[in-house]
């Protein structure tokens, strides 16, 4: 696998979808997901000129940024749900936590970045879909989760994360795209401080391109980059797991 030249065709399609848009595609970012990927695969991405990773779970970021200790611009993406005993785990390695959802969190994150004069940029994840299966806040409650954000000065608001419904009709998975939309719409209009949701992520292997169409600012591809995920007895690194 050829994994610059996945990454070439990907950025190819995003610039597609940007203008069948009429959007800039610089205004895009590509997250590759790295999840389950060894070392080697990355440093691959890394050489073609990404310098941001995306990993689901905070042990396997900090197994990796140990790994890459000596890269000081690789940068890593937390974006699974995160259980509060982990926040010092994040705030010791994200760049970015793109799974926002609860206040118990949002405290714990604070506490231990204040601790390491570090701040976070983060994004609130949004259960679009209403699905039970999916964390996330449902949209209604993101307007007064947002309030109270402002006190944590450790966090930067960044914007709004989401996964659509996995689904083969495109009218149920636009509908999720949709209600982000509106409701970054809805955010900028009250909240004051309208740059805080700039950003939408939302967007993976099998959606990014409609995710796009909807103003989608960063979207998180995985296997379209990487190949398949990995059997969970084969995962990098297999101890901890």
């Amino acid at each position: 696998m050829d994994i610059a030249e996945n990454l070439a065709e990907v950025r190819r399609r995003v610039d597609v979808a940007c203008a069948a848009a009429g959007r800039d595609p610089a205004t895009v970012r590509l997250l590759p997901v790295s999840k389950t990927k060894p070392p080697p695969v990355i440093r691959e991405a890394y050489d073609a000129g990404f310098r941001l990773f995306g990993e689901n779970k905070v042990q396997e970021a900090v197994a990796k940024a140990a790994v890459f200790a000596d890269v000081p611009d690789l940068r890593w993406a937390v974006i699974g749900h995160l259980q509060t005993n982990k926040a010092k785990q994040v705030a010791e390695v994200a760049a970015e936590f793109h799974a926002l959802d609860s206040l118990r969190l949002a405290e714990a994150l604070d506490r231990r970045l204040s601790a390491l004069d570090r701040t976070l940029d983060v994004f609130v994840q949004v259960n679009s879909s209403g699905e039970d299966s999916k964390f996330g806040l449902p949209p209604d409650q993101v307007p007064t989760f947002a309030a109270e954000l402002e006190r944590f000065a450790t966090l930067r608001v960044r914007g709004l994360m989401t996964l659509a419904v996995f689904s083969d009709d495109s009218a149920l998975v636009g509908a999720c795209f949709d209600r982000m939309r509106d409701l970054q719409a809805r955010l900028q209009d009250t909240d004051g401080q309208p740059e805080r949701w700039a950003e939408l992520s939302m967007g993976m292997s099998g959606d990014y391109e409609q995710a796009i169409g909807y103003g989608a600012t960063t979207v998180r591809v995985g296997q379209a980059i990487f190949g398949d995920r990995l059997d969970p007895n084969d995962y990098w690194p297999v101890s901890g797991r």
